[in-house]
């Protein structure tokens, strides 16, 4: 059976589902002065049911939701209404007068290298809900949807957040301030990783692409700031049907405290028989996982939390290597990993606030590669406290530190080796409102490295300056600094020669302009220029080995965003383009040469649109990227040759009804459905006279699922 014909059968399927009884929901949205409001939010919580107000103010949307339910009612600048309704499948009509927040449509904000997507800021580009709706992001994988945001590569051999002509490892991801050591499955050759975490767990989601705070380090690139959800809204029971697995959950909310226990089992082979893979699989990757999630409220301002997850998964393939002879290399992964996250935030006045988190990590990846037993494993573990006093309406000061504990083991049959790394760290930030036009934000981050016996001073500068009710200029200027790759390390810890090793460095310069009419539409143009200095190099001839930091690089660019939730009635669409001119020399690279991660030209288009007749939600997505440079060893410049250009067009329909009056989700996405073989890099035989194309896992993906809550709606 073809993907096609599973989507025609979903379709057939939804068609035939008869709709439930509908309530019309009608109103108007005003401010305190009676003025209206268009382009406000109003929903029906927890559901994809709700409208935009037009430009009167005015709004009015159906839903089969039924008994007691919550409108919701948000706009930028204002605070967010909520009212109780009951849906009886009679008209119901409600009139909202919002309040103004702090008058803060006309307070300027810090935009420069930073794209928020929380309901409590005003840079507002994707929530929850965009992420997964999102054509090619797989299926509300957080990663995949960033990447349609400027400044991210479209990298598709392997996984992770290649920003800014950066590599994937100079990007950190942190959960309430704290590190994930491990925010990917398992990486193996050729095939990209998901990522480790819903969209959903998070109330907002900070995708800085440089220039970011003294709060965060050990980045040269960017920083992906994760901030988790608060007590839960209601008591209610998930289950999800899906091509790929199935899965359940159960949440408990009580008056000041709630409780989820979640599982899911994933088994890819289903989508293997049905799509033709490249790869050559012996078993297809096959996990088990389970998570609590533990919110307490410990006083009217203060609240506890704690996020624990554990994941077991497998899988076995072959796959050749031209540059080792043609070899053909049997590999069998089994990976564990548990990760847990507690933080406690407070009040302490109205002036002061303090939070306080700690976190641990463990990954074991044990590999059987052609015989050979091959294991590494790593443990994270860190605790961190920030605080901040209010000085003023909009100014404060930030100040805390954090400490880290590292430990790594690797090892190949009877022979192993370790690492050790003890990380401290402190930070001070100031938010200087001068004016409402103007407002700066000044900080510097102190850190030191036990395994390289260095210490660093890094300053941060960011300065926006409000040029109209919609628009406003940012730039940004900082020093960022990060410790040399554990494999760099531990070769020379192995090899007994001296680690004399400094901190690899980049300074970022950033000028930003944004247009935004809150909840309408979104303009965002924004230069960068990136030096890199004291980079990592080495060879490999393990025979004479040297690790150096005599590596520099460059990047530089310029970026464009825009989005469009106006123009077209029911209609959302927003359009990135990114140039980057990028070059290193670092690693084993012999001269300076553009990475092969990196592309000149990334261009993403995304559309959706809601059919409130049929409850569907239907999207695409269009990726593309110039060809990336690679090594041919025919040629002789290093990095001379380019690949072909990248093409992926994605499609996704969602389905929104009820299922024994239980609110219920249909899903279904297609990624790459033209079927283009794009090609990611070249590898080469050791005469360089036969060459092996590095391509996609499979040149098309399909995913279906149903996604079902039971409970008090």
């Amino acid at each position: 059976m073809t993907y096609l014909k599973c989507i025609i059968i979903l379709l057939l399927w939804t068609a035939t589902i008869p709709l439930q009884a509908q309530t019309l929901i009608s109103g108007m949205v005003t401010d305190e002065k009676g003025e209206a409001l268009a382009g406000a939010n109003v929903s029906v919580k927890n559901t994809y049911d709700g409208t935009s107000t037009n430009i009167d103010g005015q709004f009015q949307f159906s839903t089969t939701q039924q008994g007691e339910a919550v409108l919701v009612v948000a706009y930028i600048s204002f605070k967010t209404f909520e009212q109780k309704i009951t849906l009886l499948g009679k008209p119901v009509q409600i009139n909202v007068r919002l309040k103004e927040e702090a008058n803060e449509l006309n307070t300027v904000v810090i935009t420069a290298g930073a794209f928020e997507a929380s309901d409590e800021k005003r840079v507002v580009v994707l929530n929850s809900i965009d992420i997964a709706t999102t054509a090619g992001g797989g299926a509300g994988d957080l990663v995949g949807a960033l990447q349609t945001l400027p400044g991210a590569q479209t990298v598709g051999e392997t996984e992770g957040l290649f920003v800014r002509g950066g590599a994937a490892n100079e990007t950190k991801t942190l959960i309430d301030g704290l590190v994930v050591q491990n925010p990917f499955y398992s990486s193996v050759p050729d095939v990209p990783q998901r990522g480790r975490f819903s969209p959903f767990l998070f109330k907002g989601t900070v995708f800085s692409t440089g220039g970011y705070s003294a709060q965060y380090g050990q980045a040269l690139s960017s920083v992906l700031v994760l901030n988790s959800q608060d007590l839960a809204e209601k008591t209610q029971t998930n289950i999800d049907l899906m091509t790929v697995g199935v899965g359940a959950g159960h949440t408990q909310r009580w008056k000041n405290t709630s409780l989820s226990l979640n599982t899911r089992y994933t088994n890819l082979e289903p989508v293997f028989q049905l799509i033709p893979q490249n790869a050559d699989w012996k078993r297809a990757p096959e996990s088990v996982e389970g998570s609590l999630i533990f919110r307490q409220k410990t006083s009217k301002t203060g609240i506890f939390k704690l996020y624990s997850t554990y994941n077991q998964s497998n899988l076995a393939m072959n796959y050749q290597d031209i540059s080792l002879e043609n070899t053909t290399n049997a590999l069998d992964l089994t990976n564990d990993n548990t990760y847990i996250n507690t933080s406690w935030k407070e009040a302490l006045n109205d002036r002061w606030f303090v939070q306080v988190g700690g976190s641990y990590s463990h990954d074991h990846d044990l590999i059987l590669l052609n015989g050979n037993r091959i294991f590494q494993q790593e443990r994270l573990q860190q605790g961190r406290i920030t605080v901040q006093h209010l000085l003023g309406e909009n100014s404060g000061l930030t100040f805390g530190g954090e400490v880290q504990r590292f430990n790594f083991d690797d090892g190949l049959n009877q022979l192993s080796r370790g690492l050790e790394e003890n990380y401290l760290a402190g930070f001070v930030e100031a938010d200087v409102f001068f004016t409402r036009k103007l407002a700066g934000r000044f900080g510097v981050r102190m850190e030191k490295s036990e395994v390289i016996g260095q210490q660093n001073f890094a300053p941060r500068l960011s300065l926006a300056y409000k040029t109209g009710k919609y628009s406003q200029v940012s730039a940004a200027y900082g020093q960022f600094f990060q410790t040399p790759q554990t494999n760099d390390l531990i070769q020379l810890k192995t090899a007994r020669l001296p680690t004399d090793l400094q901190f690899e460095q980049s300074v970022h310069y950033l000028l930003n302009y944004q247009w935004m009419v809150p909840g309408k539409r979104t303009f965002r143009i924004e230069g960068y220029y990136k030096q890199y200095d004291d980079l990592i190099k080495n060879n490999q001839d393990f025979a004479q080995l040297e690790v150096n930091n005599n590596g520099y690089g460059f990047a530089r660019g310029i970026e464009l965003f825009w989005r469009d939730k106006q123009t077209f009635k029911n209609v959302d669409y927003w359009v990135s383009y990114s140039f980057l001119d990028t070059e290193r020399e670092f690693q084993n690279f012999p001269t300076l040469a553009r990475p092969g991660f990196a592309a000149h030209h990334t261009l993403s288009m995304v559309y959706k649109q809601y059919f409130s007749g049929i409850h569907s939600y239907v999207g695409f997505t269009y990726t593309f990227s110039s060809g990336r440079a690679y090594f041919n060893p025919n040629n002789p410049e290093f990095h001379g040759d380019t690949t072909p250009a990248y093409h992926n067009l994605s499609l996704t329909y969602t389905y929104i009804t009820s299922l024994f009056d239980n609110f219920t989700i249909l899903f279904a996405s297609i990624n790459n459905v033209l079927g283009v073989q794009n090609v990611f890099g070249y590898r080469y035989a050791p005469d360089g006279t036969q060459r092996q194309a590095v391509g996609q896992a499979a040149d098309r993906g399909v995913f279906i699922g149903m996604f079902v809550s039971i409970g008090k709606r």
